[in-house]
């Protein structure tokens, strides 16, 4: 972590601040949940259910799934508030040498290969809203991972509140296409007619693990914990939050998707939210899906530029070889 980070992040000592409040953390734990994933995730589900119950029950159980997840983590930060996260859990519980090779995957190929992919991401959807030539995509990711990291170093003040205003401006996008999806003509039933050979149980383990992937990434807020105020009292009530309010918007959406095209239209769809967007909002529907998976990205892109400073910072913080972009607040240890 670099200079202008440590000194607008931490306190006396290179200690982070607890600046960050319920609100913020919710912030960011939607912000980095509600990726690109729900809008193409929903027809591999759709492919692998027996009926439009079971579709939607999964979407519900992955939400229970995660909540209970979410509170194993709350009792984690809220014992051990530490800015290094899941590195600093893997380092008490098994030692320094796997909490640092986790942290340094993390540092050099997790947070930076999920970071590149999400700006890819933007720069495909921002060149559908406003082209910039052949190389308009890697234009787009180059400008959005730049403007991100500037926004990050000139403090956590100034990221929260951006990243606040994406993940509102996200839920009121969302809240449009679930609209636009319930209030527009239902689908024609049709029975869902399984492949010859091929049957279909009520549960699908297949189903459920692209519901989870779906909703990964609230394990984020383990990195918040050292700049939360109360956090003892504040993870609980942000992971709770957090996840309720992810499930409600993923049920809704996905409410929709059933709604406007079917389970059958959705199987045999390529890209369930443009289809849903085409058949609500016509050609404006374009523009608005845009818009929605920009928001989506960009939330999640600062968000996960926010909490991978914090394990690099951390890792600074305790080993020799990363020192220069640590803290120094403990005793450096050589490998």
């Amino acid at each position: 972590m670099s200079a202008p980070i440590q000194s607008q992040q931490q306190g006396a000592g290179g200690q982070p601040r607890p600046t960050l409040t319920v609100f913020d953390a919710v912030g960011m734990i939607v912000g980095i949940v509600i990726g690109v994933g729900i809008f193409k995730a929903p027809s591999i589900v759709a492919g692998n259910v027996s009926g439009e119950t079971a579709f939607i029950m999964l979407w519900i159980a992955g939400g229970v799934i995660s909540l209970i997840g979410a509170l194993c983590y709350a009792e984690l930060g809220s014992s051990h508030p530490n800015a290094g996260g899941e590195y600093y859990f893997l380092s008490k519980a098994y030692g320094d040498w796997l909490g640092f090779l986790f942290a340094w995957a993390r540092m050099t190929v997790i947070q930076t290969g999920a970071i590149a992919a999400i700006a890819f991401v933007i720069g495909d959807y921002a060149s559908t809203l406003l082209p910039l030539g052949a190389s308009s995509s890697a234009i787009y990711a180059a400008l959005a991972v730049i403007a991100i990291t500037l926004l990050n170093v000139s403090g956590t003040s100034q990221s929260k509140w951006v990243q606040n205003a994406l993940t509102i401006a996200l839920a009121a996008a969302v809240l449009a296409v679930v609209l636009g999806g319930l209030t527009a003509p239902a689908a024609p039933a049709t029975a869902v007619i399984p492949a010859s050979g091929e049957s279909r149980s009520w549960f699908s383990g297949l189903a459920l693990i692209f519901v989870l992937l779906t909703y990964g990434g609230w394990n984020e807020a383990a990195y918040l914990t050292a700049e939360m105020r109360d956090t003892r009292r504040n993870i609980v009530r942000a992971l709770v939050i957090g996840i309720v309010v992810i499930t409600v918007l993923y049920v809704l959406l996905n409410l929709a998707y059933v709604r406007v095209l079917g389970l059958s239209g959705m199987q045999s769809s390529r890209a369930v939210a443009s289809d849903l967007m085409k058949a609500t909002w016509g050609e404006g529907g374009a523009w608005l899906l845009g818009i929605t998976v920009v928001s989506a990205a960009l939330t999640t892109l600062n968000a996960t530029v926010f909490t991978g400073a914090r394990t690099n910072y951390a890792l600074g913080r305790d080993f020799v070889i990363s020192a220069p972009w640590g803290g120094g607040t403990r005793k450096l240890r050589p490998l």
